[in-house]
């Protein structure tokens, strides 16, 4: 919440280099606040001693790892330079959307038919490899926070207080907020409810739903612009950030908990980095849709990204109930 308002302040009505410090700061105090409360975890998260064999062979597959992506980064700039081949960063995000998805698939189908699994943990990785792609399609609508709905705060909306602008990059705390506000809230109405709790599905489709619902007031609000003209209320951002806010709260800690308890138990970690593929994925098909908003009408652009997301909401919805009881059980 805090941390848009300094920065922006500081790299809108300052200097864009002292923006960007305050934000390497605010990590470096992040960090050190997470070292400092260590000692109040306890034992929770601690990894099991491992084999020394087996911890010098982790440290040899993790320098091979890397060994290789400095390779394979070294051969795409000596033939970018050489001009046999024109490499742009559209066509390397492209490219990497592509790998990430190849990656996880294979991954998740080795798993699959490859691993010593019971029936219920197939399906349940199953489960999984849905949720992906439910959280990748939501990542990309939600991440438009940062890009295209922060240009829309910028260029199209009216930030005047009296003789003052408020910087744009404010409404970026409009989300945290309202996270702020309704967590604790949305926490509770969860355990109030039950046995009759929200299946993990179907938290997905009301998250999905929810961002496209934002999308659409957006779009609507977007209607309202004009070039040149006086810009449309911020309000119409702060309805949109309400929507997405409640969505991310339907699905996000959902995801999370939803990866850890449908995993088999010795493949905990390696799904957990699965699903931040996803998110990953996600973040990069919002930078490719953003760099629609210079050619694309905003309505049009807007209305696409709210289109995508409610149909695949409603599809999680209606796939809700037997997806539930079919593959994932009585896991919550």
């Amino acid at each position: 919440f805090i941390g848009p308002l300094i920065c922006g302040y500081l790299g809108e009505q300052v200097n864009w280099h002292l923006g960007f410090s305050a934000a390497g700061f605010g990590m470096a105090f992040g960090v050190i606040q997470y070292k400092l409360g260590l000692k109040h975890l306890g034992d929770a998260g601690k990894l099991k001693a491992t084999d020394p064999a087996q911890r010098k062979n982790d440290i040899s597959s993790l320098i091979r790892g890397v060994a290789g992506l400095l390779t394979i980064f070294a051969v795409l700039w000596v033939i970018d330079y050489a001009g046999i081949l024109k490499i742009t960063l559209t066509g390397v995000a492209g490219a990497t959307g592509v790998i990430i998805v190849g990656l996880a698939l294979l991954y998740f189908l080795f798993v699959i038919f490859f691993k010593d699994l019971s029936s219920m943990e197939k399906k349940r990785v199953v489960v999984i490899a849905i949720l992906f792609v439910g959280a990748a399609l939501f990542w990309s609508g939600f991440e438009q926070a940062g890009s295209s709905m922060n240009l829309f705060a910028e260029r199209l909306t009216d930030r005047n207080i009296f003789d003052w602008e408020m910087p744009a990059s404010w409404l970026q705390s409009v989300n945290a907020l309202f996270i702020i506000i309704m967590a604790p809230i949305m926490g509770s109405l969860w355990v109030m409810l039950g046995a009759r709790n929200p299946s993990i599905p179907t938290k997905f489709g009301l998250g999905l739903v929810l961002l496209g619902s934002g999308f659409l007031v957006l779009a609507w609000g977007a209607q309202y612009t004009t070039d040149g003209g006086p810009g449309v209320s911020p309000m119409w951002l702060v309805a949109t950030y309400y929507l997405h806010t409640i969505g991310e709260l339907c699905l996000s800690p959902v995801g999370l908990s939803s990866v850890t308890k449908l995993s088999p138990k010795p493949l905990v970690g390696q799904m957990m980095g699965t699903w931040f593929m996803g998110t990953a994925l996600g973040n990069l098909i919002a930078g490719l849709v953003a760099g629609q908003f210079e050619t694309l009408p905003i309505t049009e652009l807007f209305g696409n990204v709210a289109t995508i997301v409610v149909v695949a909401g409603v599809v999680f919805l209606i796939f809700a109930k037997p997806i539930k009881n079919k593959l994932i059980g009585d896991i919550q």
